[in-house]
């Protein structure tokens, strides 16, 4: 891998060594996937339990590593749902959401999962403002109900929510108690519940979690400042073992780290692959898209429908010229990659004569010189008028009037 390959062509600075000599990427960079929980969370969504079900297949056809199939104590809807993706015999290991009650944790064995996602506030503000609680109490909790949940033969990945927020010091400390105080955890989640974390900050408190706890970090972030999937790739470059993603990002507020441009810029920035199948990745999202009732933007990145193709003149001039010799002179990674669709030439306003030859050519119209050049003019003036670019079908019409 490199920046370039005949699937991607990127910046040569990406793999300068004194870019690279900085990073502590694990071997095998696992990928957790919470639509079904956090994803869902989303107000206005609901999934019932055939649409979990199928969504968890979808999942692991994909190859994803970790499913993380929802919250028992919300439903019993949720609770047979859980059942049922677990008793699949799935690749993937399957977990549920539980808090740091054993209560919880005897329903998420009843659940037969693999593993819990044990939740308890990790901020001094939200454990004391939000939740009313003692450190003590939270220590104490979390100790009881991750060692009952290793009892019962569940993996366990603490989930100390807004731990981007605490105080660094209050956080290491906290945990380093759990661990202490006869707690279990397999793994443990940095929580960037708020999306509150620059990537640079992310990364140092991964470093000093890592020296601290000596056990394997996993990064959970949100995106309400629009920095999720740099944020979570700055934790994995510290050495985070696992990042938790969702199906087009949807998630609480302003959604979750989404899946797509995580895992294919990993792949073609990074030369991280994470196993993930990128072929199936359209196919997913319009799976979570329809089941969910919430539309993907045609220009969302890896998925988005209008992604690959241009309107403008000049950049299709261009791709006019290299796209039989070198597609890659005009593309950051080539459409098949993805499952995609070789690009589109749209037409309309700004669309020049290159549009017009290379549609031409798609519908088998020819035209003379000066008739392509009219058309152009007819094509921007048709375009102005609707406000968007035209279908093939109104294209037509305007070539038949050019050519009488």
């Amino acid at each position: 891998m490199g920046h370039r390959t005949d699937k991607w062509w990127v910046s040569p600075s990406n793999f300068a060594e004194e870019v690279t000599s900085g990073f502590h990427f694990v071997e095998d960079v696992k990928i957790l996937e919470t639509t079904c929980r956090d994803g869902e969370q989303q107000p206005g969504i609901v999934l019932n339990r055939a649409d979990k079900v199928a969504i968890a297949k979808k999942l692991d056809e994909a190859g994803i590593h970790k499913i993380e199939c929802g919250a028992p104590a919300v439903s019993q809807e949720d609770a047979d749902a859980i059942k049922e993706i677990a008793s699949l015999g799935l690749k993937a290991e399957t977990y549920c959401f539980v808090r740091n009650m054993t209560a919880d944790i005897k329903l998420a064995k009843e659940c037969g999962v693999d593993g819990v996602i044990a939740e308890v506030p990790g901020s001094e503000h939200l454990l004391a403002k939000g939740m009313g609680w003692t450190v003590e109490k939270a220590i104490a909790a979390a100790c009881e109900s991750t060692a009952l949940a290793h009892q019962l033969g569940m993996k366990v990945t603490f989930f100390p929510a807004d731990g981007s927020r605490a105080t660094l010091n209050f956080l290491l400390d906290t945990l380093q108690a759990i661990k202490e105080g006869g707690g279990h955890m397999d793994a443990v989640t940095l929580v960037d519940t708020f999306g509150a974390f620059s990537p640079e900050g992310a990364y140092y408190t991964t470093r000093k979690m890592i020296e601290r706890l000596a056990c394997p970090i996993e990064i959970h972030c949100h995106e309400d400042f629009g920095m999720s999937v740099a944020t979570a790739i700055s934790a994995l470059k510290a050495g985070a073992s696992c990042a938790h993603v969702t199906v087009n990002g949807i998630g609480e507020r302003t959604g979750n780290c989404p899946l797509e441009p995580l895992v294919v810029s990993l792949k073609a920035l990074y030369g991280i692959d994470t196993g993930i199948d990128l072929t199936k990745l359209p196919e997913l999202s319009r799976e979570v898209a329809m089941r969910t009732g919430k539309a993907v933007s045609p220009t969302k990145a890896i998925v988005g429908e209008r992604i690959f193709g241009w309107e403008t003149g000049m950049p299709v001039g261009l791709w006019k010229n290299c796209k039989d010799a070198d597609p890659l002179v005009m593309l950051p990674y080539h459409w098949d990659m993805v499952n995609q669709v070789e690009p589109y030439i749209y037409t309309g306003k700004k669309s020049g004569v290159a549009n017009i030859a290379l549609v031409n050519q798609e519908l088998g119209i020819e035209m003379s010189e000066e008739q392509v050049k009219a058309m152009a003019d007819l094509v921007k003036t048709e375009g102005m008028k609707a406000k968007r670019d035209l279908t093939r079908e109104e294209y037509k019409t305007l070539a038949a009037a050019i050519k009488k």
